[in-house]
């Protein structure tokens, strides 16, 4: 226990430090993200991936915190993944690498003797699923730390029950060094999470849902996984049924959304930190068998509502605020062209 508080602390000032420390360099480097008219240096990604690797390490080393095999292969796919995240950070990188890069690393630590092999070809589907949905939900400010810290604890305690003591400190790890990028993350962000660090945050969470629950039924198990992850589930489901093409990139996520109905970063923010808190509250309990199967259900059926009744906002309305959202890149194009006008009119 007391280990646990040390490491849990020691990586939230880690990831804080690291992500504001590496700012500059970043910037210098160009590895950026562009929201509104501010340059976003990403380097909370490669904080939050150095907090966790350090500490967990340590532990190990000094025999304090032993993962054990299977959570030590766990971490080292998701480092593996936050790897091709960061490439696709500096340089573009084509969806199918980093959809089949995710999927080998997620083929590797999938505990088949648990799941079986049809069962465990399915988790490595929502590992991909939720790594890349993860990597999605950082369209805005504050949001995939807010909701990776929430689903981590819910994760924690599940592996806790499971008397999984090296995953559970290994989950309580992440949920700090998460908290300690969201200091400088929160908006109005001054640095962001990137591919790098959300595919290792959500590969990493993913990964360790299905492994507490392996050996348990495939419906139950099934249910607690999308309780879990409910809100990137909602999100991937909004753009799915919202952008066409699907790869085209736009203002049509769940912050986006809400940003259309007049809410600030902030406040979106929060919003759905409270909807993935209501989900992993019910997941929880129904792991711990506080709560019937049938719980799931609601979870399901209030995010299906949520998304059908944001499908009917027009994304491209005019906003009642300027949140620190990403805008689409017609957007940029936009913006660039009218810069020039100006110049030209005024040359």
């Amino acid at each position: 226990m007391l280990y646990g508080i040390t490491a849990a602390t020691s990586a939230l000032f880690l990831a804080a430090v690291l992500a504001t420390a590496l700012r500059p360099l970043a910037l210098r480097l160009g590895i950026v993200d562009r929201r509104w008219r501010r340059p976003l240096p990403l380097s909370g990604g490669v904080a939050v991936v150095l907090a966790v690797g350090v500490v967990a390490g340590v532990g190990q080393w000094t025999g304090t915190a032993r993962l054990g095999d299977g959570v030590g292969r766990l971490l080292a796919g998701a480092v593996t993944v936050a790897v091709l995240g960061f490439v696709a950070d500096v340089r573009r990188v084509k969806m199918r690498f980093l959809v089949g890069g995710t999927a080998l690393a997620a083929a590797c630590v999938v505990p088949y003797a648990e799941t079986g092999p049809l069962a465990g070809a399915l988790a490595v589907g929502w590992i991909v699923f939720v790594a890349l949905g993860f990597k999605a939900l950082d369209h805005a400010d504050g949001l995939a730390g807010t909701v990776g810290v929430v689903t981590a604890f819910g994760v924690g305690i599940c592996a806790a029950a499971e008397v999984m003591d090296g995953l559970a400190v290994l989950l309580s790890v992440l949920a700090a060094a998460l908290t300690g990028f969201l200091m400088p993350n929160w908006p109005p962000a001054r640095v962001g999470l990137g591919a790098g660090g959300a595919l290792f945050g959500g590969f990493l969470l993913a990964a360790a849902a299905v492994t507490t629950q392996a050996g348990r039924g495939v419906g139950s198990g099934a249910g607690v996984l999308f309780a879990l992850t409910a809100v990137v589930a909602a999100d991937v489901l909004l753009v799915v049924l919202a952008r066409r093409p699907l790869l085209r990139g736009g203002p049509d996520h769940l912050a986006h959304r809400l940003g259309r109905l007049g809410l600030t970063a902030r406040g979106a923010t929060v919003v759905l930190g409270v909807g993935a808190s209501c989900g992993v509250l019910v997941a929880v309990l129904v792991h711990l068998g506080r709560v019937d199967g049938s719980g799931v259900l609601w979870v399901a059926a209030g995010a299906l509502v949520v998304v059908l009744a944001l499908l009917r906002i027009k994304p491209h309305s005019k906003p009642h605020s300027k949140p620190h959202i990403k805008p689409s890149s017609s957007r940029r194009s936009m913006n660039t062209q009218v810069r020039a006008q100006l110049r030209v009119r005024n040359g």
